[in-house]
């Protein structure tokens, strides 16, 4: 289990080196490279993401010290700095977060089953890159008055990968599901996971269960 569990997020993050535009079947390029390529796609991306949040961090540190600054004695606007300040703070550990996982990521892989994880890792890559039309299909499907593209990326890949796993590698219904929100819970945010579990779910029980609510501050991208 913990090497398909390792083998899913190489896979989600190898797909960030995949094309993604919509009506366009993503290119199979990286699929025919080695399991080493792949390992340093995902390395590649993790490093970005961290690179990103700590931009994001320093940028809101900024205007969360400035907003202090100007605040004088006003309390609301003393809170507003603070809340800004703290959710630098958070970003910044997110950051760290990221680089320490990009960094571990290759002893991970050495002390657990590579053989199996490159299996499953290019299996699912192989297979999300050739039946992606079809994928965002049954997804788009499953989802009430929202699509596809409008969800950020790493969510798209997400639902992705699990209705491969249940569509074409035979994985349990409810075992794809619970992987595919553990994935969010690392990757995404609450709203992020909430929203995949329930889109997944919509997919098993299409016509047998009522639509998924999606409301208007559903993640977008």
């Amino acid at each position: 289990m913990q090497a398909r569990r390792m083998a899913r997020e190489l896979a989600l993050l190898g797909l960030s080196q995949l094309s993604d535009k919509p009506g366009k079947p993503a290119s199979p390029a990286l699929v025919s490279q080695d399991f080493e390529k792949l390992l340093l796609a995902a390395i590649q991306t993790l490093t970005a993401e961290a690179k990103d949040a700590l931009e994001t961090a320093s940028d809101e540190l900024k205007r969360g010290n400035q907003h202090l600054v100007d605040s004088g004695t006003r309390a609301s606007d003393v809170e507003q700095g603070r809340a800004m300040v703290e959710d630098a703070i958070a970003l910044t550990q997110t950051a760290i977060n990221r680089l320490a996982h990009a960094v571990e990521l290759p002893e991970f892989i050495r002390l657990s089953n590579q053989s199996e994880i490159e299996a499953f890792a290019l299996e699912l890559l192989t297979h999300t890159a050739k039946h992606q039309a079809q994928v965002d299909t049954i997804l788009d499907e499953a989802m009430v008055a929202w699509n596809l593209k409008r969800l950020p990326r790493i969510d798209r890949d997400i639902l992705r990968l699990a209705v491969v796993e249940m569509n074409y590698l035979g994985t349990p219904d409810r075992v794809a599901i619970n992987e595919a929100v553990e994935l969010a819970k690392r990757y995404s945010d609450d709203d992020g996971y909430r929203f995949i579990n329930g889109v997944l779910r919509r997919v098993v029980g299409r016509g047998e269960e009522s639509p998924v609510e999606l409301e208007a501050d559903s993640p977008v991208g």
